[in-house]
């Protein structure tokens, strides 16, 4: 009933916490229901008002509207990627069409839309604020870019398009979440060679877990899969596991490949319906980038810089991998890892497993909220009374040198056979000014899947999975941070090529003794890292760092590829992938393996056309941490200045116009290639 439903309401909690208590999986499909027929009504009462259109009456009110909706969505999303057992995917699996035609019914109505152009065509901007300003042509652009210009049976086709292209990505997405757990590696004892302790203590947790005492489990959950395919002396294994990961989604009843297929070719549609000739011609308008051209100078300068470093690279660890083995060796894709670490170890006498007790979760977690309260004046007081959706979750209230009230955090730590893999941070509620000029504050979300607690050992992380702490975090922090009048332009709401500036920027404390010496010590002994161990790891942080680039840009060309078809793509999704990546591969395909049907970035998560960002946010972070470097890491007045320029400011400007602004110049490429030794330090 109506009256039972937490979701008709404001949560009358303190601080506007979740109340997870009262919330069901039966209540989410009548809320969002509701939330479309309350939205509907509020649009079209904009739509309908007689008075002459204005800003404050048609801009500004749309982007108010939708509360009760935005208060279901913004808990229903993220519990779909964090929580989501088959009740609540058939619930979106239902939802999401219905949702996609409301989305779609707001910029496709022409009386609303005439009242928009008229606003912006008469909008006079020297009688509003730079916030003011990116509203109005934010909010015109994205009615041009969703079919608003559109006439007749083209508009007709776009919804559908749109329709079809919300449950294709749904689809893509569930597919992996429902694949992922299906794929299991059981050993014995005779299986467990070169693996540490930490590994096998968690195979054996696994195992456990599922009645089977006498036995080791690995998955392809991360904390799993990175650990065995980096310390396994079983070749046999590595491979088998290798291609467990990389044939997910390519067979059988949770196969993507028929489905990206349809997702490429349906994007490709809606961007001619829009005039132009592919995807990311299409989407790359909104961007830093702007055009394809772009993305492909930066992948091109970064392929010809880093390329041969890598081929280098390679070339030595076969040389050493055979040295080993006493016999001439071919690096596999599942032999990397294993190899390089040994390499890595060899040359700097380092390794996850020395480093792991020194990073226990607890000590961590204080470390990276010791490191906001530096930098920005942060604090976080542990909320015992706030609900939460799984109890493993913890959550803090954030509040600032004064006491007052910056937002919630919400941390979610650990796998789960309801969690997708990888990490991300998401936000139950962003930040924005209400109609009576309260600043309401975000609640923040962070979800990993970090390496758990075994019987008679605490989390502990290796530096990979403390860089991956520091870089959602980063995301929470351009979220908390945020002071911005407008919610759809407030905290992450900025060009995609520009949301991993702040996360990635948080990466480099990660080898900073200053930031490590807060926090990192022996979990047993309390011993702080040594400061032998500090150098290695600063040393080893260059390894591998050209292998590491073309990876990655080995992702952004797949990604460029299936968006820049321009005309519907009916071939082999391995030949199209070998095609797209083979100037930067490092290895030959292997049969049956590829990325494309589990590339959930591009293919369900909102990186379409856009995972060229990382690196291009790469070049634009290096380029910040050398300013930091130059005043000093921890330097409050630069901080200040990263805060308010860059942090607080979310899409109120343009991403270059608030860079520029707090650095003075346009970044290049060059303080990358400085950090990943590919260039000499000054």
């Amino acid at each position: 009933m109506i009256e039972n439903n937490i979701f008709y309401s404001p949560f009358r909690t303190s601080g506007g916490a979740i109340p997870f208590d009262r919330i069901t999986t039966a209540d989410y499909e009548p809320a969002i229901r509701e939330g479309i027929r309350q939205h509907d009504d509020e649009v079209k009462a904009i739509a309908a008002n007689e008075d002459e259109a204005t800003f404050e009456n048609t801009i500004v009110a749309l982007d108010r509207a939708g509360i009760m909706l935005n208060r279901v969505l913004g808990v229903f999303y993220p519990m779909l990627s964090a929580n989501a057992d088959d009740l609540l995917m058939a619930v979106s699996e239902l939802m999401a069409p219905e949702l996609s035609d409301h989305f779609n019914s707001i910029t496709l109505n022409e009386q609303l839309w005439q009242r928009v152009k008229y606003v912006h065509d008469h909008f006079n901007e020297q009688s509003h604020d730079v916030e003011d300003r990116m509203l109005m042509q934010e909010t015109y652009d994205g009615f041009v870019r969703s079919g608003a210009n559109l006439q007749g049976e083209d508009r007709k086709r776009y919804r559908q398009l749109s329709k079809r292209l919300t449950e294709l990505t749904l689809k893509f997405e569930q597919n992996t979440l429902k694949e992922t757990p299906r794929y299991e590696l059981w050993l014995s004892e005779n299986d467990l060679d070169g693996l540490p302790e930490s590994a096998l203590d968690a195979a054996k947790q696994a195992a456990k877990d599922k009645g089977r005492e006498n036995e080791w489990l690995v998955t392809l959950n991360a904390p799993s899969y990175i650990p065995f395919m980096k310390y396994s002396s079983r070749r046999d294994l590595r491979e088998k596991l290798y291609k467990m990961y990389n044939r997910q989604c390519t067979s059988g009843e949770y196969c993507n490949l028929d489905v990206l297929r349809d997702i490429a070719n349906t994007r490709l549609e809606i961007a001619r319906l829009m005039g132009y000739e592919t995807f990311a011609d299409y989407k790359l308008q909104h961007t830093m980038a702007q055009t394809p051209d772009n993305v492909y100078d930066m992948l091109n300068r970064l392929r010809d810089a880093y390329l041969p470093v890598e081929r280098d690279e390679m070339e030595r660890l076969s040389r050493f991998a055979s040295e080993l083995e006493g016999k001439p060796m071919d690096i596999m894709p599942w032999d990397y890892s294993y190899y390089s670490n040994k390499e890595k170890d060899s040359m700097f006498e380092i390794n996850d497993e020395l480093l792991r007790p020194y990073f226990e979760l607890g000590r961590v977690t204080r470390g990276v909220f010791g490191f906001a309260k530096r930098m920005y004046g942060l604090r976080f007081i542990p909320n015992h009374d706030a609900q939460v959706f799984h109890p493993e979750v913890e959550v803090y209230d954030v509040t600032d040198e004064d006491g007052k009230a910056v937002g919630m955090l919400y941390l979610d730590f650990f796998p789960r056979p309801t969690k997708q893999s990888g990490a991300w941070m998401t936000s139950f509620r962003e930040q924005y000014i209400d109609d009576n000029g309260n600043d309401v504050r975000p609640l923040v979300t962070l979800t990993m899947n970090f390496t758990r607690p075994t019987d008679n050992k605490p989390s502990l992380l290796t530096v990979r999975e403390v860089e991956t702490f520091m870089h959602e975090f980063g995301h929470a922090l351009h979220q908390l941070l945020s002071r911005c009048k407008y919610q759809s332009i407030s905290g992450t709401n900025v060009y995609r090529d520009f949301v991993e500036v702040p996360s990635q920027f948080n990466e480099n404390y990660v080898y900073e003794r200053e930031f490590l010496d807060s926090f990192a010590c022996h979990y047993q002994t309390g011993e702080q890292v040594p400061q032998e161990l500090i150098d290695r790891l600063i040393a080893s942080s260059q390894y591998g760092a050209a292998y590491a680039c073309v990876r990655q840009l080995g992702f952004g060309y797949m990604d460029m590829a299936w968006h820049s078809i321009n005309e519907p793509y009916k071939g082999d999704d391995f030949d199209f992938e070998y095609n797209a990546v083979k100037e930067v591969q490092a290895f030959e395909p292997v049969e049956g393996c590829i990325m494309s049907p589990q590339f959930t970035h591009i293919f369900s998560g909102g990186y379409a056309a856009g995972y060229y960002g990382y690196k291009w946010a790469e070049m634009i972070e290096c380029d910040a941490f050398d300013k930091f470097r130059q005043d000093g890491i921890f330097n409050r007045d630069t901080a200040r200045s990263w805060v308010e320029n860059v942090l607080s400011r979310g899409g109120t400007e343009a991403p270059m116009t608030l860079y520029k602004r707090f650095r003075g110049s346009e970044p290049g490429i060059e303080a990358m290639m400085r950090r990943d030794g590919i260039k000499p330090l000054q």
